[in-house]
């Protein structure tokens, strides 16, 4: 929805997940890789017709960053020179952020080291402008709870402009006359409704409700296979499937007893059982072929190797750890089945554990606060790099949930970060991946696809790894 009502400096291409111009046409990089210039588009406009300005994207990167905000994401802006400091609050001048509007259509950023992965990250939801004047027409610009982004009042620069919006119903969309390109935009609008879990989904594509959705409840996949495979899709995606383990509760404090909870997980029966091998299995954290990268190490599936360290850690005679509880989202598609599966697994090792199903948002709030045990996760990049997944566990990550705190994994981090070489890069951060998979704060499940339904009469819809959909060149055809 946001992609549909904003634009930011670029957009990703969403077959290739490469940066292309956004509102800037172009960029240029100084050979250090400290300095990116974007150049805006002279035309790019705002939904009310004003110019979106490099004015309005400094104002926007500056907003996200105040402390007061205290936004999630924030952390998608470190690269930026002194930005982690003035978001911590230990700086109160925003002037003397990397961020400068040179002009009305030159916006430069200096950044702390090289990051060439920041045209794609400009992408990210995070790095769209807002509308200045229209915030703080209806409170400070600082103030999470203003209600600027309703109709009537949202001002975007997406290629659509937000024309209705009945909560827990429907939000419709309609072509923005404003936005730059809006010669080529052939839809007239969209409507997006929200989905209580993939069955409702299901069922109202089957009675001609919706054009796509979003998932398929995965034991309806054999029946579009055979009886209606022409509306089935089953497309990659950058996303993966893990546990959290929460190191702050004993006896998940000890490296040994979770790695041999990692072990003891039978990924490839889990594969077929739940997903019949559309979801492929997975013994690391990062997706396969992340941006050019692919993790090197893996957590193999060993029920004797995790007995062994269970023994070793105090736990044996088959008699595992008491008392786990393996937190996940009640209404997540497979996420209560991919519990229970587990459950069975570590009952193998003389773990007696129960499942705790929540709502999402519960879930999320319980993990954040770190009151839960273990918990089934799911991680969705937001641009094609394997930082996108590793920086999660960086000991003040804001969604590291883990309680997992490594000086040497964040030396990686950094080191990684100050590299311009991408091969380099990456053998940096192959290191790492190794070192949290050794930890194991965390075990891999598997490399998620999308799967889902897709009317024939859809077209210019290709698979996206990042699940970017640019609706201007989508079309409808009988």
């Amino acid at each position: 929805i946001l992609g549909a009502l904003f634009e930011g400096l670029t957009v990703l291409d969403e077959e290739t997940t490469r940066p292309v111009p956004g509102v800037a046409e172009r960029w240029d990089v100084s050979p250090d890789g400290l300095v990116y210039t974007f150049h805006l588009r002279p035309n790019a406009r705002w939904s009310n017709g004003e110019p979106v300005t490099a004015h309005d994207f400094a104002f926007s990167f500056r907003r996200i960053l105040h402390p007061q905000l205290a936004a999630r994401n924030a952390y998608m802006f470190w690269s930026i020179r002194r930005a982690k400091a003035f978001h911590a609050g230990q700086m109160a001048d925003a002037s003397s952020l990397g961020i400068e509007a040179v002009d009305a259509t030159t916006l430069r950023l200096t950044l702390e080291s090289p990051a060439p992965w920041l045209p794609a990250m400009a992408a990210h939801l995070s790095w769209l402008p807002v509308h200045r004047a229209t915030i703080e027409k209806f409170g400070a610009s600082d103030d999470r709870a203003t209600r600027w982004a309703q109709p009537g009042r949202l001002v975007g620069n997406g290629a659509f402009q937000l024309a209705e919006w009945r909560r827990d119903a429907s939000v419709v969309v309609r072509r923005n006359p404003y936005y730059w390109d809006a010669a080529r935009t052939r839809l007239a609008g969209v409507k997006f409704f929200p989905a209580g879990d993939p069955t409702t989904e299901e069922h109202a594509f089957r009675a001609g409700q919706t054009h796509a959705t979003w998932l398929l409840p995965f034991q309806r996949i054999l029946h579009y296979r055979t009886e209606d495979p022409g509306v089935l899709r089953c497309d990659p995606w950058l996303s993966t499937g893990f546990l959290r383990f929460n190191m702050t509760r004993p006896p998940l404090d000890r490296v040994k007893v979770r790695r041999a909870l990692a072990l003891a997980i039978d990924r490839d029966g889990m594969s077929q059982a739940i997903f019949h091998g559309s979801q492929p299995p997975s013994g690391h954290l990062t997706p396969p072929n992340c941006g050019g990268y692919s993790a090197t190490a893996r957590l193999a599936t060993d029920f004797a190797a995790a007995r062994q360290l269970l023994a070793e850690a105090g736990f044996a005679d088959g008699l595992g750890p008491p008392g786990l509880e393996i937190l996940t989202i009640s209404n997540a598609g497979a996420a209560p089945r991919i519990a229970e599966v587990i459950q069975e697994n570590w009952r193998q090792l003389g773990i007696a554990s129960t499942v705790v199903m929540k709502e999402l948002n519960q879930a999320y709030q319980s993990q954040e606060q770190l009151d839960y045990t273990v918990a089934v996760a799911f991680w969705v990049a937001d641009f094609a790099d394997p930082v996108n997944f590793l920086e999660i566990f960086r000991s003040d990550g804001g969604n590291n949930w883990t309680g997992w705190k490594n000086p040497e994994y964040d030396r990686l981090l950094d080191e990684a970060a100050r590299t311009p070489d991408q091969a380099r890069r990456f053998e940096i951060l192959q290191t790492a991946e190794a070192l949290l998979l050794e930890e194991a704060p965390i075990a891999p499940l598997q490399s998620r696809a999308q799967v889902y339904l897709l009317h024939p009469s859809v077209r210019g819809w290709v698979p996206a790894p990042l699940m970017i959909r640019r609706f201007q060149r989508v079309w409808l055809e009988p």
